[in-house]
């Protein structure tokens, strides 16, 4: 049985190893402390899937307030093609619109699957937009 719920701190250890497992590309933001401070500023901001106990997916579902933005949808290679991803979007954007979110944005990596699903969804890419990125 498929549970959504919001994600803990004492779990984000494995958080951290399902995007590895899942081959998210990794960044400046993966760390238990960057997730420590998502979940200050937003508790309900990580979602997490899960199959008997088990944690399979990931969704940061981020609201700044002005607009939604979609982060980090990962689904253990194991648990694939189950409609996990599409139940843990569903779910993102059900708590982004409650908070008042009328336009979502999803960033995700151009080589990967991740594109394919974002329109089946209902996502569009927007053309206009490029992304610039500064680390600390």
């Amino acid at each position: 049985m498929l549970t959504i719920r919001s994600g803990v701190e004492a779990e984000l250890e494995q958080v951290l190893a399902l995007w590895r497992e899942a081959e998210a590309v990794p960044g400046a933001t993966d760390s238990e402390a960057a997730l420590v401070r998502l979940l200050e500023t937003g508790p309900d901001g990580l979602l997490v899937a899960e199959v008997e106990g088990e944690l399979v997916g990931t969704l940061i579902a981020a609201w700044d307030g002005w607009r939604g933005n979609l982060y980090r949808l990962a689904v253990a290679r194991s648990h694939r093609r189950q409609g996990i991803a599409r139940t843990l979007l569903a779910e993102g954007e059900r708590r982004l619109r409650e908070k008042g979110a009328v336009r979502i944005s999803a960033l995700a990596i151009a080589e990967s699957e991740a594109p394919g699903l974002w329109t089946a969804v209902g996502y569009s890419p927007d053309t206009r937009v490029r992304r610039f990125v500064k680390n600390f």
